[in-house]
């Protein structure tokens, strides 16, 4: 198997991009514990450890672990924004429904869900505000 740019990852795994009979060069995680290819994998994985121009493992820095950190913990927050907090401000019928204090409550929260990435801290250390909804503030008939 013809193989390009080999660099040793995580797990003994090495990425690469393999000469595919039928797609032409693709990307290619290596696994010595894979079995489930059409070409043997460990003999690949062998050739392509004792190749001294495969790239040696280099482990993610602090700050490119907190950047992969901080879209996680943004992604989370946009979940929670579309999925609880939006499908209700945005629905007029939903919004009217709900009192004056409700609805002050639940802008306080959308307010304090987008300012989560500028809390001192993050994104090691984040306090995610809490949901108006599981304090029963945002029930329309109180």
């Amino acid at each position: 198997m013809n193989y390009r740019n080999a660099k040793r990852i995580v797990n003994n795994c090495i990425d690469c991009e393999i000469d595919h009979p039928v797609y032409g060069w693709i990307p290619f995680t290596c696994d010595p514990m894979d079995v489930g290819a059409e070409f043997n994998v460990l003999e690949l994985h062998a050739q392509m450890d004792a190749d001294p121009d495969t790239a040696a493992y280099v482990p993610p820095t602090q700050k490119e672990l907190d950047a992969i950190l901080a879209a996680d913990i943004r992604a989370q927050r946009d979940r929670i924004l579309i999925n609880v907090v939006d499908p209700l401000v945005s629905n007029q019928f939903r919004w009217d429904d709900l009192t004056p204090e409700a609805q002050a409550a639940l802008k306080d929260y959308r307010r304090a869900l987008l300012d989560v990435p500028q809390q001192d801290g993050f994104p090691q250390n984040v306090v995610w505000p809490v949901n108006p909804q599981d304090t029963g503030t945002s029930d329309g008939n109180e």
